[in-house]
C-alpha cells in the first residue's frame, strides 16, 4: 500500500491507529458486557478516526497517485452527518438503562444514509457507467464541499445541544429520585460534552481563520493543525470514556423538545416482565412559602418525617423515590411535591441530612474510637467515601475530620 511518511502524515497516523485500537477495546467490551454505551462510544471514535482519514492519506500522497485518489473522492470517509446523532445516543445510553435504539431513531440517521446513497450513485454513474468524472469533473472531494461542511457542523451543533439539554435534564432528575445521586453524577458526561464542544470551537476557529488571506496561503498545512488538534481531542476522550466505569440504575423517559419536564421511572427490572412506567413531575424552582400551609403537604410532611427519622428509612444507601412512596402507599409524585416544598429540598439532599445528622449523633457519642469515620458514614446510609465527604461539607462547609476538630477537641484522630 503507497504511504508516503513524513511529519504531517505520519503524526495523524499515530493518533489513527490508536484511535482505531480504543475502537476495539470499547466495542469488545461492549459485546462482552452487552454495553450499549461502550458499543456507541466504540462508533464515535470510529468516526472520528475515519475523519481524519483523508487528511492523514492526502498527507501520505493518496491524492497523487491513483487508485488510491479515487478511493478518497467516492468513499466517504467523513460521516460528519452522523457523528451528532451517535453522541447523543451515547449520552442516552450512559445516563438511561432504559434507553434502546429503536425504529424511530433511525429518523436521525437518516441525513447521514442519503448522503451515503449519494456517494453510492457518483460512484456508479462515473466509473461504471460513463467511465469518467462527471459528478466529480471538478476533481475535488465532495467530503470538503462547503455546504457539505456547513450542513455538517450545524448537524452536529444541533445534536450537541441535545446533549446538553438531556445531561441537564437527567442531573435535575437524578437528585429528586434516588439518595445516592453523587455516585452516579456522571462528572465524565460532562467531561466528554466539553471536550466535543472543544472540538467544534477549534473546527470554527480553523474554518474561520481559512478566510483571512494570511492563513490561506498556508494551503493545507495550515487546516492540518485542524484534525491534528481533533485527533488529540478523540484520544482524550477514547483514553477516559474506555477508563469509565460507571453504571447508571435509575431508568426514565423524557421528551427532549417539550417543555414538560416529566420523569417516568421503571417499577420494575425483571427481565421477563415489560417495564412499568410510573409519571413523576420533576420540581426545579419551588415555591416553599407559598407551600407551607398547604394542607396535603403538612399532611405528607409527617408521615415522611415518622418513616425517616422512626424506622431509620435514610440507612438504606439504594433508597430512593420510588422505594419511599411504596412504604408510604402513595405515589412518588406526591412525594416528591412534599419534599421539595415542605422540606425546600431535593430528595437526595433531604436523605442526606438525616444521614450526616446521624455520622454526627455517632461522633458525639465517640464511635470514631473504636470504628473508622468510613464504617460509621456506611453505618448511616453513605455508599462511598466521595459522597459521605461531598455530602458532609456541603451540609456543614467543613470536612469530616475538620467538623470533628471543631466540635469534638478531645477525640483521637480519626481513620478514613
Amino acid at each position: 500500500m503507497h504511504f508516503e511518511f513524513g511529519f504531517y502524515s505520519s503524526l495523524l497516523l499515530i493518533f489513527f491507529v490508536h484511535g482505531l485500537v480504543y475502537t476495539f477495546l470499547l466495542l469488545r467490551r461492549g459485546i462482552q458486557n452487552n454495553s450499549s454505551s461502550d458499543k456507541w462510544l466504540a462508533l464515535f471514535l470510529f468516526l472520528c478516526v475515519s475523519y481524519i482519514a483523508p487528511w492523514m492519506l492526502g498527507f501520505g500522497g493518496w491524492y497523487d497517485n491513483q487508485p488510491y485518489r479515487d478511493i478518497l473522492f467516492y468513499f466517504p470517509f467523513q460521516q460528519l452527518l452522523f457523528i451528532g446523532p451517535i453522541i447523543l445516543f451515547y449520552v442516552q445510553s450512559l445516563l438511561n438503562p432504559s434507553f434502546h435504539f429503536d425504529k424511530k431513531d433511525w429518523l436521525h440517521l437518516l441525513p447521514g444514509i442519503l448522503y451515503i446513497i449519494f456517494c453510492i450513485v457518483m460512484f456508479v454513474i462515473d466509473k461504471l457507467i460513463l467511465s469518467r468524472y462527471y459528478f466529480l469533473e471538478s476533481q475535488k472531494d465532495p467530503d470538503f464541499d462547503l455546504w457539505y461542511q456547513l450542513v455538517g457542523f450545524t448537524s452536529m451543533i444541533f445534536y450537541f445541544m441535545l446533549s446538553i439539554r438531556y445531561y441537564n435534564l437527567y442531573r435535575t432528575i437524578i437528585v429528586q429520585v434516588i439518595s445516592y445521586a453523587e455516585v452516579v453524577n456522571f462528572r465524565w458526561v460532562k467531561k466528554f460534552l466539553l471536550a466535543f464542544l472543544l472540538m467544534l470551537f477549534l473546527h470554527l476557529v480553523f474554518f474561520t481563520a481559512g478566510l483571512f488571506p494570511v492563513f490561506s496561503t498556508l494551503a493545507y498545512k495550515g487546516p492540518w493543525w485542524d484534525y491534528f488538534s481533533f485527533a488529540v481531542i478523540f484520544y482524550y476522550i477514547g483514553i477516559a470514556g474506555f477508563s469509565n466505569t460507571i453504571v447508571t440504575k435509575v431508568p426514565f423517559k423524557l421528551n427532549l423538545i417539550g417543555n414538560k419536564k416529566v420523569l417516568l421511572l421503571s417499577e420494575i427490572n425483571s427481565p421477563n416482565k415489560s417495564p412499568v412506567f410510573e409519571e413523576v413531575e420533576i420540581i426545579e424552582e419551588v415555591d416553599a412559602e407559598a407551600e407551607r400551609n398547604n394542607d396535603l403537604v403538612n399532611e405528607w410532611k409527617l408521615k415522611i418525617l415518622d418513616l425517616v427519622e422512626n424506622n431509620k428509612a435514610f440507612q438504606n444507601p439504594e433508597l430512593s423515590l420510588i422505594q419511599m412512596a411504596k412504604q408510604l402507599k402513595t405515589n412518588p409524585t406526591i412525594l416528591s411535591k412534599v419534599i421539595n416544598q415542605g422540606f425546600s429540598k431535593n430528595f437526595n439532599d433531604f436523605i442526606n441530612h438525616y444521614r450526616i445528622e446521624a455520622v454526627k449523633e455517632k461522633l458525639h457519642a465517640g464511635e470514631q474510637k473504636t470504628q473508622t469515620l468510613l464504617g460509621i458514614a456506611y453505618d448511616c446510609g453513605f455508599n462511598s467515601k466521595a459522597t459521605f465527604n461531598r455530602a458532609f461539607k456541603k451540609a456543614t462547609s467543613s470536612s469530616p475530620k475538620e467538623w470533628i476538630e471543631k466540635n469534638i477537641p478531645d477525640t483521637i484522630n480519626p481513620n478514613d
